[in-house]
């Protein structure tokens, strides 16, 4: 039986929120790291962020690489499968543990990478030494996010939240410890910084187990390691669906990185403007991605129920909401641009810079809706190949040229600087939307079942 709109819209309320939550608690970590290390020094500060850069993005696709479990997952769940759960998250699992033991050998072998991005050779030991430290928490992040599939396609979404609110309060005093040499250990400086993420994350892959383990919510589908279950085509299916959007999430990323890298020539002023645009817009952008996260579950749910009805209500409640979001979000960003830089500074110069670039950040706000639901519903379909495939055009074929035309050269008008690659960004944005609603349209027309 299809559920109705209504309830399908408290449901997505239900999944999203509390991943919202989750994600929120995950990045204000770097905002205490940030603030942490740059009270001891500036070489600190530098580090931990230089840092921050290469371990950050390898997390990422991490990331994406195992989102695409949770439409499997939920696939079965919704199919009543309950049986074959346990060894499809054993699956998830090998994957998750190969995954993070590759970003271990990554992290722990930067030295050439800082050589040739230039880094002051004064922060390079700093850098490697944090990345070191940082570098044995991923096995343990890898799990969380394997457990965190698992959990959101059985629509129980709270210990993403409750976990890593814990993993954040617990930052702070391991950070305290690390960084300024307390309870007999010596003060480590930033380096700290990299210890104590590695520490969080196994805490957060202990407590998610025990969760997982206890909680009476997985009665159904309780995990077990007796037996062992190993299936290579299933580990090859779940790299095939997951290493797209890996990539898709390293497209986008990177597109953000070079043009933060081509803005670092025009001053101090401008980068600092142009940063804290981009900070406040990607926080924002964790509301549409959390909702797009649940409708993966949705829509695999209704797929594996075999239920038309039920899944098209599920496509077209993400949209509604998310387009709500994006309307909404432009509303805040217009009225909101001259006090949204206060949060951040009190120097005038980046708050007139800010504010004039919130409103081009206003311009793709539905757009960005838009292509981050389409492309959680899509992952629903266990569909990324194709996706993968047209983010790529739509960012690095169009949005980046188009940014870099506007804001360098005068091909077009006169150079535009930092607000010409956000015209850019504008252009890719919408074109990953119509892009990927495209190719939602399309999958909506073939044979399901």
């Amino acid at each position: 039986m299809s559920v109705t709109a209504r309830q399908e819209l408290r449901t997505q309320l239900k999944l999203a929120l509390p991943i919202f939550g989750g994600q929120l608690a995950q990045s204000a970590n770097g905002f205490v790291d940030t603030v942490m290390s740059g009270r001891v020094s500036a070489l600190d500060l530098a580090a931990v962020a230089v840092g921050a850069s290469i371990w950050v993005p390898v997390f990422l696709f991490m990331t994406g690489m195992l989102m695409s479990a949770t439409s499997v997952l939920a696939r079965h769940v919704g199919a009543n499968q309950l049986e074959r759960i346990n060894p499809l998250v054993h699956q998830v699992m090998v994957v998750a543990l190969g995954i993070g033991i590759l970003s271990v050998v990554v992290l722990c072998n930067t030295a050439p990478l800082l050589i040739w991005m230039d880094v002051d050779p004064e922060i390079r030991p700093m850098v490697v030494d944090y990345l070191f430290g940082l570098s044995w928490g991923m096995p343990a992040i890898a799990i969380v996010l394997a457990l965190r599939s698992y959990t959101e396609a059985l629509s129980h979404t709270r210990p993403v939240l409750i976990i890593s609110v814990i993993g954040l309060l617990a930052n702070i005093p391991i950070n305290y410890v690390l960084i300024y040499g307390k309870l007999g250990i010596p003060a480590m400086g930033g380096v700290g910084c990299g210890w104590a993420t590695a520490i969080v994350m196994w805490i957060m892959a202990i407590l998610m187990l025990l969760y997982v383990h206890r909680h009476r919510v997985y009665r159904n589908a309780r995990l077990s390691l007796r037996p062992l279950h190993w299936e290579p085509k299933t580990v090859l299916y779940l790299l095939k669906l997951g290493f797209p959007v890996g990539l898709t999430i390293f497209f986008e990323v990177s597109v953000f990185c070079i043009i933060a890298l081509l803005i670092s020539q025009s001053g101090a002023v401008i980068v600092a403007g142009h940063q804290l645009a981009l900070n406040f817009t990607s926080l924002v952008f964790m509301l549409p991605l959390s909702f797009a996260l649940a409708a993966t579950t949705r829509v695999g749910h209704a797929r594996g129920r075999q239920d038309e009805a039920g899944l098209r209500i599920a496509i077209a409640t993400a949209f509604k909401i998310t387009l709500a979001i994006g309307a909404l979000t432009v509303t805040m960003l217009v009225a909101g641009r001259h006090w949204i830089p206060l949060i951040y500074t009190d120097n005038a110069e980046i708050i007139a810079l800010a504010s004039y670039l919130l409103l081009f950040a206003a311009l793709y706000q539905v757009s960005d809706a838009i292509q981050v639901t389409a492309n959680g519903v899509l992952r629903g379909f266990e569909d990324t190949s194709v996706p993968m495939l047209l983010t790529l055009f739509a960012y690095w074929g169009v949005g980046l040229p188009i940014g870099y035309t506007l804001a360098t050269t005068d091909i077009l008008v006169a150079p535009m600087g930092p607000s010409g690659f956000w015209l850019g960004l504008f252009a890719g944005l919408s074109s990953a939307a119509l892009l990927l609603t495209w190719r939602l349209r399309w999958r909506l027309l073939q044979p399901r079942y």
